[in-house]
């Protein structure tokens, strides 16, 4: 999701903690939603689906809330490197990935993608400083991913391989993050034009790879149907037009929080619907990478 922003429409406080919950569910259960369409589809062929309904979804709510796209020219450039570091790379990573690890896993990596964004923001904007805080914070996060990856039970196998996938879909999306900022968040565009944009484009991308990269056979059925569907229609869709009402109303660093609670959440549901097992260094290391990003953006300094 973008951190463009726009003037969302007023919202009573009320709606927008319902719809805060909401995002924080969405966002955890996505990875859920992957394993679920991973049953019936190749990775590929999960995020062709995923991208294309989330391009009609915000395409609709484009129409009905009489957003204008973008003028055509150099910023859809920009828009499509935007939605291949930001859509197209991380959807096939995390989904290839989820072959060989569990969604909970997969979600609790999903989280290191402050720590990336702030690493990928000191090594590529000269306005952004190493503070003390920045880098503590860096390093005890990072210490958290190594006690989830649990080096003591070998790095050589295909989980190892599957992690490391993980990790770099979040790198991935710490590029994107720090790209919308330097070519983006300049101009000022509206955020929901802007994403179905993005969207759009990783959508049309992953339409011209499928022939080569999407072209297994399917199994589909009602819960894969519906998880694509999911993944598409709320992952993409009403997800962000949520994020952009949260961020309007409580800021972006409140806004953010929600990067605490998808980790839970996908754990959580991926134990319930899954039966999946969860090692003790997973929510070990999960906590102390949350920490890792609270100590970046100061929140327990502000406390004390």
């Amino acid at each position: 999701m973008t951190r463009v922003t726009e003037k969302p429409t007023p919202t009573r406080g009320g709606g927008v903690l319902v719809q805060f919950v909401l995002l924080a569910l969405t966002w955890g259960a996505s990875f859920l939603f992957v394993a679920i369409a991973l049953e019936g589809l190749s990775p590929a062929q999960v995020v062709l689906g995923r991208l294309v309904t989330g391009a009609v979804a915000l395409a609709v709510i484009c129409l009905v809330g009489r957003h204008r796209l973008p003028p055509f020219g150099r910023i859809w450039g920009h828009l499509l490197v935007v939605g291949l570091l930001l859509c197209v790379v991380p959807f096939l990573l995390f989904a290839w990935a989820q072959q060989d690890i569990s969604s909970g896993l997969a979600s609790i990596y999903n989280a290191t993608t402050p720590l990336m964004t702030m690493l990928v923001s000191l090594l590529a904007l000269r306005e952004e400083r190493p503070t003390r805080d920045r880098t503590l914070g860096i390093i005890v996060g990072f210490l958290g991913v190594l006690i989830v990856l649990g080096p003591w039970n070998g790095l050589g196998g295909g989980t190892a391989l599957a992690q490391l996938a993980c990790l770099g879909a979040t790198a991935s999306y710490g590029a994107a993050f720090v790209y919308l900022r330097r070519f983006v968040s300049p101009r000022g565009l509206a955020a929901i034009p802007v994403a179905t944009v993005q969207v759009g484009l990783g959508a049309v991308v992953m339409l011209a790879i499928a022939p080569a990269v999407a072209i297994t056979p399917v199994s589909l059925s009602v819960p894969v149907v519906l998880a694509v569907l999911a993944l598409g229609a709320l992952g993409t869709g009403l997800a962000y037009v949520w994020n952009t009402n949260i961020v309007g109303a409580w800021g972006a660093t409140n806004a953010s929080t929600v990067t605490y609670l998808t980790p839970v959440v996908g754990v959580v549901l991926g134990v319930i619907v899954l039966a999946e097992q969860v090692s003790w260094n997973e929510p070990v290391g999960a906590l102390i990478v949350v920490l890792g990003i609270a100590i970046t953006q100061g929140r327990l300094h502000r406390r004390v």
